[in-house]
């Protein structure tokens, strides 16, 4: 597996995994967060790839010295196998890399049922936040 930066040749294969793995409320809103982050910042969008295709991919951002984890979605046949985990520790790298003081999670109800994953990870509930503004206000 290998966790990289998003390339504009990866659009194709992501929009299909989003719309795959999420509801379409969430794609939709997912897609426009995902247009705003890449426009901003492109290296706080990572991608995990497997004999070359995408198998997941996490979409983060940062405001001011809090990075928010947004979005993570893997493939059905790629779960239980660390993806989501290597591209959360990969975001943290990055985070780090930039001086963040704190990660969040973006509480929203679409993250809310991934708390189980956030839990194993050993993140505490403080560490997500309920986003008052959507993504594009929050970084921007």
């Amino acid at each position: 597996m290998q966790i990289r930066s998003f390339q504009l040749s990866d659009y194709r294969s992501v929009a299909e995994l989003l719309e795959e793995v999420l509801s379409e409320e969430c794609c939709e809103e997912t897609m426009g967060a995902f247009a705003r982050q890449l426009s901003w910042d492109s290296e706080l969008v990572l991608v995990a790839e497997i004999a070359g295709n995408i198998a997941g991919v996490l979409i983060g951002t940062i405001d001011q010295q809090k990075g928010y984890v947004y979005r993570v979605a893997v493939r059905k046949e790629f779960r239980r196998q660390g993806v989501g985990r290597a591209l959360v520790s990969h975001m943290n790298n990055r985070f780090r890399q930039r001086n963040v003081l704190k990660v969040l999670i973006a509480g929203d109800k679409h993250n809310e049922l991934l708390r189980p994953f956030y839990d194993s990870l050993g993140l505490k509930p403080v560490d997500f936040v309920r986003l008052t503004q959507p993504l594009s206000i929050v970084a921007g």
